[in-house]
């Protein structure tokens, strides 16, 4: 009886508990409600099982507990209850499929209206790449990554040297533009996300992966890193402005092209070289 009794608590101050809790989902600011709605309708179904379950398991104990006269019967097989079983446990998992498979068939089929940027992930920081005025990304590989081209772009792709690259840890979007975020590892499993976008996915060494959102509310939301990384994966975060198309479009006629910053490095090593050659001339005086 005692036990029944708990079981039956339990079931009800997990629900309170439930109803009252302040940590629940973080504003929607992105178009994925569908995704939302997934999660949501998995939860109902999952409290419906638990509380059906456990208030049965409650009333089984209190109705079948030993008292002197009542004897158990033994019913090793039961076909007409094994079918129920199976028919609603097949119901509940159906249910809780079916909303995420239709999510997932639209997130990963990208509009074609979608802007590109490239997030790149390392121990323990994020980076950003927008096409230039081609609008195509240009090629890259961990082979070409130098203290001189940390984004690993092929120097002799002739579409990456219009390619904005950010190597601060804040990214900005537009607001109501469809984004396609493609996915780049330098070194281990990473993860991008958003909490407010509904939106990750892993960055995996040797591929390139990939999802599309849409942003939809202006505001300044937290990059996570939603995958162990090591030691600084705590301090692997980042910051996403949404803002106007207007806003955006003055900050990213600010950053450095892929080309710009070869110039800057060839500008660099030639003034070495000038110091250099002014040093050896005067004796190193």
């Amino acid at each position: 009886m005692a036990v029944a009794i708990v079981i039956a608590l339990l079931v009800l101050g997990t629900v309170i508990f439930h109803l009252v809790s302040p940590w629940w989902m973080t504003p929607l600011a992105s178009n994925w409600g569908s995704i939302d709605n997934a999660l949501i309708i998995t939860l109902y179904i999952c409290a419906v099982a638990f509380i059906v379950l456990n208030l049965f398991l409650a009333l089984a104990l209190w109705r079948y507990r030993s008292r002197a006269g009542h004897r158990a019967h033994y019913e090793p097989e039961n076909a007409r209850l094994e079918k129920r079983l199976t028919l609603w446990t097949g119901i509940g998992i159906a249910g809780m499929l079916a909303p995420g498979l239709l999510a997932w068939n639209e997130y990963v089929t990208v509009p074609a209206d979608a802007a590109v940027i490239e997030a790149t992930g390392q121990q323990w920081q994020w980076g950003y790449r927008f096409p230039g005025g081609d609008s195509v990304l240009g090629t890259a590989a961990v082979a070409h990554i130098s203290p001189d081209n940390p984004f690993g772009i092929n120097p002799r792709d002739p579409y990456g040297r219009d390619d904005i690259l950010i190597e601060t840890s804040e990214l900005h979007m537009a607001v109501g533009q469809p984004v396609k975020m493609v996915l780049r590892s330098k070194d281990v499993l990473h993860d991008f996300y958003v909490p407010q976008f509904r939106a990750k996915m892993d960055l995996v060494p040797g591929i390139v992966t990939y999802f599309w959102m849409t942003p939809t509310k202006e505001g300044t939301y937290d990059i996570l890193c939603a995958e162990l990384c090591g030691v600084g994966h705590h301090n692997m975060r980042g910051t996403v402005v949404v803002e106007s198309r207007e806003a955006f479009d003055t900050w990213l006629s600010e950053q450095m092209t892929f080309g710009q910053l070869l110039a800057r490095n060839e500008a660099a090593k030639n003034i070495q070289l000038a110091d250099a050659g002014a040093t050896a001339m005067t004796g190193g005086r």
